[in-house]
């Protein structure tokens, strides 16, 4: 079997033969030059599908060569193969985390290539694509995409993709940065909260969709938009003054999550799907949905033929308005955590056949602790740095949701964080497998190399124990501030090794990270 996703997989007995396509063992033992690397489980998720298996890498090339459906001897091997068996645990394609923020350069104290993938590689995931904002220049020129991968080259533990962004005025580089290899676009409808990304307009996203009407890309959107029906009471910026007639005290979350009403959500939606038809062949997508009430937007739109997805981040999945404490600024990001029935509907679509949610990623949006203005009561317990601490001038806007950063921390805990709330909502691993591998390898072009367990894929693998639990301390979080939400929390599933491309990266009992230095890749080329 190849690795496409349109290919009907056939189901094999097991144990089974491999099919004709793949290298045989004898002809494995005849070329015992080439060294191999082969991962072999009681339970895999091969090609969508949870079966015992022997997968068989060539290190040389990264690609899986050969799949076994059942578990085959380190004897049927040659001589100097890398071989474990990993069973009873699962053996799970490398996950895809399509929305991280990794801010390098200009921004490496929020975070860098060097952390943020290495928090990567700790949670299964084998890559990651970089958000084009946050970083200093942004990656909405040809010269800034280049200055970020000369910043990112030496420093990957995983492999790791760009985004291109549109902000006003930069539509005639967009094709060029197609060239150059990025892997979609974004852009926000709303105030980003830098200034060196501004809000698109209408008139920008038109000439945006012209640009890009017949590339292989796909263009992406912050939907969030101030309606201009009302004087707005929100917090149209990431860090902004307070609104203008706040229902209650700025250091409770109520407050803040009235001032980012779903009507934000619906209204930019509906603007995006309005310009729809400049560009019919053009795919769409829109990050982080938080608001069920946008849902109906999108199935109607997707009825009348228009290509368009969603995502939602795992933080909508598992965190409600209701369990946030009044100051507890980790929890806040735009678009907001919603209430408890609102995160229902989420999950409802998101498990629905043919639902317009069709991916889970963190959103990893990090700063330093001090742009959080926790108040002391957390701060001293979940501040990593102390360099970072607070000074007693900023002590009036500890807990202000208003003036803190807007994002959440999340990076390598994403995988443990899905299954330990949706095992209690009949949740399977090839669920898991579709929304965080599939579908966002989809997202971004790499189905066919990313994603899957299948004969010419990249050999990219977490190793993944669904019944070990493990606290979030420290030591479980890897990116540069350690300032999270799910700090404390006991979470199900425990990723044991990280192997990308054939290449152990990450050990959780033993050599961790080795002392092997960075080999991740730096995904460009032109979308196929």
């Amino acid at each position: 079997m190849t690795c496409n996703p349109s290919t009907n997989r056939q189901p094999y007995p097991s144990p089974a033969p491999s099919p004709p396509s793949q290298l045989s063992l004898t002809d494995m033992a005849g070329a015992d030059a080439r060294p191999l690397a082969v991962l072999a489980s009681s339970r895999a998720v091969i090609e969508g599908e949870l079966s015992a298996a022997t997968v068989v890498i060539d290190q040389d090339t990264g690609k899986i060569t050969s799949i076994f459906h059942s578990v085959l001897p380190a004897s049927d091997f040659p001589p100097g193969t890398v071989y474990v068996d990993h069973s009873p645990h699962i053996l799970l394609p490398g996950l895809v985390d399509a929305h991280v923020h990794l801010n390098e350069p200009g921004r490496t104290e929020w975070e860098g290539f060097y952390t943020g993938t290495r928090a990567a590689a700790f949670g299964g995931v084998t890559t990651v694509i970089d958000m084009p904002l946050n970083a200093i220049p942004p990656t909405t020129t040809v010269a800034g995409l280049k200055e970020k991968v000369q910043a990112a080259e030496g420093k990957c533990w995983v492999d790791v993709g760009f985004y291109g962004g549109i902000v006003p005025g930069n539509a005639s580089e967009l094709r060029p940065l197609v060239e150059e290899g990025v892997c979609g676009f974004k852009g926000f409808l709303i105030d980003s909260g830098v200034p060196e990304f501004p809000a698109v307009s209408s008139t920008d996203i038109a000439l945006a969709m012209a640009a890009l009407a017949d590339e292989p890309t796909t263009l992406m959107f912050h939907a969030e938009m101030i309606p201009p029906i009302t004087a707005s009471v929100g917090d149209d910026v990431q860090r902004s003054l307070p609104p203008l007639a706040p229902i209650g005290p700025l250091n409770e979350y109520a407050t803040f999550l009235a001032s980012r009403p779903v009507s934000f959500e619906t209204y930019a939606i509906a603007e995006i799907l309005s310009l729809a038809h400049i560009a019919p062949n053009l795919p769409l997508h829109i990050v982080h949905l938080s608001a069920i009430e946008a849902i109906p937007l999108l199935q109607g739109a997707i009825a009348h033929g228009v290509k368009i997805t969603a995502e939602t981040c795992f933080h909508y999945l598992s965190l409600t308005a209701e369990s946030v404490k009044d100051g507890d600024t980790r929890h806040k990001c735009c678009p907001p955590i919603r209430a408890k029935s609102n995160q229902d509907g989420l999950w409802k679509e998101l498990m629905q056949d043919g639902g317009c949610i069709k991916t889970v990623v963190s959103d990893h949006s990090p700063c330093t602790p001090n742009l959080k203005f926790l108040p002391s009561s957390i701060s001293s317990s979940s501040c990593g740095d102390r360099s970072y601490c607070f000074d007693s001038e900023s002590e009036k806007d500890n807990g202000d949701f208003f003036a803190a950063w807007g994002g959440v921390s999340s990076v390598g805990l994403g995988l443990s964080i899905l299954w330990t709330e949706g095992r209690n909502r009949g949740i399977s691993v090839e669920d898991v497998v579709r929304w965080c591998c599939k579908n966002t390898a989809k997202q971004v072009g790499l189905e066919g190399q990313k994603g899957d367990l299948a004969v010419g894929c990249d050999g990219d693998l977490a190793v993944f124990d669904d019944e070990g639990v493990f606290e979030v301390g420290e030591e479980a979080m890897l990116f540069r501030n350690k300032c999270s939400p799910y700090q404390g929390m006991t979470l199900k599933g425990v990723v044991k090794e990280t192997w990308v491309r054939g290449q152990r990266v990450w050990e959780r009992e033993g050599r961790g990270f080795g002392k092997e230095r960075p080999r991740g890749k730096l995904l460009l080329g032109r979308r196929r």
